[in-house]
């Protein structure tokens, strides 16, 4: 195996066997070599196979110029993180996820830390997530010393929930504001407060989560079950009465029309929060 290019004293690019690029990294495995030379295989540390040749050439730049720790914690972080959320996530993360800790380290040693507007919705929407960023804040401290401020534990999970939806991170913070408006029409029109522990609520938070980004996308769900629509219609009336709410407030705000389809989940979603609580 020989190496492709040298990116910087410790990190390289190969081309392997299906003539791919990928990057490895390692303390020294770059030092007074060329392409050309051979890889110090008891160096390498860690190989990056990225699929997406923008994604790996955006990487291969950002090693270019940040210090390799930033690299390693991000990818502490990002194990932890698959891990812990047993999710596929886009690869697209080793880019944003690094640079994000580099230049929000950055900003905190010069006293510059930016308040997270969404940091109440993050820790209730996406726990799992907030947990991980939580996390990477004591994977932060640990390797440089520096325990970063609540709030980018936030944006830490925004990240993560980037790279589930594989959503530009506008979106995400859009997608986010989408889910909170909807939980506050059915908290105040059915006039009930949610279970945020229960099984029900998660599941109906990652409906709205994925309902939003078909929204923000300009896909729809269209079924052909018009039958089951009526049905649930006429058997949870409340909850229906709700989602057409619902349907009101998204064409008015985004100018998207909600398909029966989509009502007919959301009636259902709302139904079974509905039922849970009474008594």
């Amino acid at each position: 195996m020989k190496i492709h290019k040298v990116i910087n004293n410790n990190v390289i690019s190969v081309i392997d066997e299906h003539n791919q690029e990928n990057v490895m990294m390692g303390r020294g495995l770059a030092f007074k070599k060329k392409p050309g030379d051979p890889v110090d295989e008891a160096n390498i540390e860690k190989v990056f196979k990225m699929e997406n040749k923008d994604v790996s050439e955006r990487f291969k730049t950002l090693l270019y110029e940040i210090p390799i720790e930033y690299m390693e914690i991000a990818d502490s972080i990002i194990d932890y993180g698959k891990t812990a959320l047993g999710k596929k996530l886009n690869e697209s993360i080793y880019v944003s996820l690094t640079d994000h800790i580099h230049f929000a380290v950055e900003r905190h040693e010069r006293g510059l830390n930016i308040k997270n507007a969404l940091l109440w919705e993050i820790k209730r929407l996406y726990r799992e997530e907030y947990t991980v960023g939580k996390e990477a804040l004591n994977i932060i401290q640990e390797k440089l010393g520096i325990l970063l401020p609540e709030d980018e534990a936030g944006f830490i999970a925004l990240h993560f929930v980037n790279a589930e939806l594989n959503e530009e991170m506008t979106n995400i913070v859009n997608i986010t504001k989408v889910i909170q408006e909807v939980l506050t029409i059915v908290k105040y029109h059915l006039q009930i407060e949610f279970d945020e522990e229960s099984l029900i609520y998660y599941r109906f938070v990652t409906h709205l989560k994925f309902f939003a980004q078909r929204m923000f996308s300009q896909n729809y769900m269209n079924g052909e079950d018009d039958f089951l629509f009526k049905v649930v219609k006429e058997k949870y009336k409340d909850s229906y009465s709700c989602t057409e709410k619902i349907r009101e407030f998204i064409e008015k705000k985004y100018q998207y029309e909600l398909s029966n389809e989509e009502m007919l989940y959301l009636t259902l979603h709302i139904a079974r929060i509905v039922s849970k609580l009474e008594p």
